[in-house]
């Protein structure tokens, strides 16, 4: 057996295993013997039949058999001999493989880079403060009874807040939007729909809700609305100006209800100071898994820029289709056509590449931490996993260790997260962290 080494990249190696005609010959012959003793030919007892007589009978499982013998041991053997730190193989080119001949065989793997960490003490982060402001709480209070508010008809001109039922017809330099864009009709004519008036989130026509204040029930009113460059909503409108032809239909006022003793007990307290108490607490507690999450966040990005290595091509490519696959289907949801994503497949794909790689630079200095300090999963890591999993899904614990008993590749990935975030977990840990300025009122 020779072996030979090229490189391809820092982390791609072309590995050729040349195997003299004698070595292929025993491998023949070892695979005959075992295809010998698992088949039956009249005459003879298990593993005694002649081998020309099993080649005959056989013959297309023996060589199918040999041919995986011998690339398995050429992988196996090359590995051992070269040392190499394989963790993807990109291609195998067998060549010709058949007893009696020389055989070659050509692999090619990618390799775990070197991955130098740095100091993993002392990161600097920043977080926010978490205790939440009288006007923080204030607000939390209002949407609370937002949630519970009525909309009462009002005869008067509409205010800001205010819920407007309108018609409306779009056009663009006097030609219809139904006719630029045929496939959007909710941004051409729609008979009624609702708008607030200068809410804080946007309707669907960006800035219509804003010049409607001041309407009454019954005025009709053209009014133009800009939309963005970069529109995703119907992409025949984006970067133009539009004129949209309003009738009022109906103007609700949204009225809170009152902070009463009905109120409180909806909310599970017995007064307001109950109140405030409560929503105080919730934000709180939202504050303090937001900057938990912020700390992670930033940690990575740190050592993401700390540390420089050469990412491998096969991890990038994969991690790339789960980038997309994950783009796909949450755009789907929110209506993207394919036709939208042929349109924009080069800058989709380039910026999904860019995600990827990122996320596979992540892992990589991640699972060098986990080695260095030497972390390991336990049971009890595992045990915490089913109990979060059986919360967060309503399944019974013993169905899960079911399926992770039954699906190794799963398991391995569920392993794989638990190191990595015990990794991440460790450098919070050490970090620096400094508390931002509370935002003035």
């Amino acid at each position: 057996m020779n072996i030979q080494v090229q490189d391809v990249s820092p982390t791609r190696k072309s590995l050729t295993v040349n195997f003299d005609a004698k070595e292929v010959a025993a491998e023949y012959q070892a695979v005959i013997g075992e295809v010998a003793k698992q088949v039956r030919i009249p005459g003879f007892r298990p593993g005694k039949a002649p081998a020309n007589l099993v080649v005959k009978q056989f013959g297309k499982a023996v060589n199918d058999e040999f041919k995986q013998k011998v690339v398995a041991k050429a992988y196996r053997d090359g590995i051992k001999e070269s040392k190499l730190d394989v963790i993807q193989v990109v291609n195998v080119q067998e060549g010709d493989i058949a007893p009696d001949k020389f055989a070659g065989i050509v692999i090619t793997v990618d390799i775990r880079p070197s991955v130098e960490l740095p100091a993993l003490e002392g990161i600097p982060v920043t977080v926010s403060p978490v205790e939440p402001t009288d006007d923080e709480v204030s607000k939390a209070v209002d949407a609370l009874r937002g949630e519970r508010a009525d909309f009462k008809v009002v005869e008067r001109a509409a205010q800001k807040g205010d819920y407007v039922k309108l018609a409306y017809e779009g056009s663009v330099d006097g030609k219809a939007i139904l006719e630029i864009a045929p496939d959007k009709q909710i941004y051409g004519k729609v008979p009624q729909t609702w708008e607030e008036v200068d809410g804080e989130n946007e309707g669907l026509i960006p800035g219509l809700g804003k010049q409607l204040a001041g309407l009454k029930t019954g005025d009709k009113k053209d009014l133009t609305v800009s939309f963005p460059a970069d529109f995703k909503g119907a992409e025949a409108l984006a970067g133009k100006s539009a004129v949209y032809a309003v009738e009022i239909l109906e103007i609700r006022e949204r009225v809170l209800p009152e902070l009463n003793d009905e109120f409180f007990k909806a909310n599970q307290v017995d007064d307001l100071a109950g109140l405030q108490s409560k929503v105080r607490n919730n934000l709180k507690a939202r504050k303090d898994y937001e900057n938990a999450a912020g700390k992670r966040r930033q940690v990575v990005d740190a050592l993401v820029a700390k540390v420089e290595f050469p990412v491998p091509e096969s991890l990038i490519d994969q991690e790339t289709q789960s980038v997309l696959r994950q783009f796909v289907q949450e755009n789907q949801r929110r209506g993207l056509t394919q036709e939208q994503f042929e349109k924009d497949k080069d800058t989709i794909i380039a910026n999904a590449k860019a995600a990827a790689q990122t996320r596979v630079k992540t892992q990589l200095i991640l699972a060098r931490i986990a080695e260095q300090e030497k972390l390991q999963v336990e049971a009890s890591d595992i045990d915490a996993f089913l109990y979060q999993q059986s919360m967060r899904s309503g399944t019974k614990p013993e169905k899960l260790v079911k399926e992770l008993s039954n699906d190794r590749d799963r398991l391995r990935a569920v392993q794989q997260s638990i190191i990595f975030d015990k990794a991440l977990d460790l450098v919070v840990a050490k970090a620096v962290v400094t508390e931002a300025a509370a935002a003035k009122a």
